[in-house]
């Protein structure tokens, strides 16, 4: 896995996790994890994706 396509798992999960605890504390700063995390999940699925694409043309070369 690429190294953005990492940091931007990571992320990911860290947010989901800030938003959980805000929920939980009752504090309608979640709504912001959960929108950061949306964000970070389409980075890693673009640079995710981009890796496989590039991998495959260098096999078909």
């Amino acid at each position: 896995m690429p190294r953005l396509a990492t940091y931007a798992l990571i992320l990911c999960l860290l947010a989901v996790v800030a938003a959980v605890v805000s929920f939980a504390h009752g504090s309608w700063l979640g709504v912001v994890w959960i929108l950061l995390a949306g964000v970070t999940s389409n980075m890693w699925w673009f640079y995710r994706r981009r890796d496989k694409a590039r991998a495959a043309a260098r096999a078909a070369r």
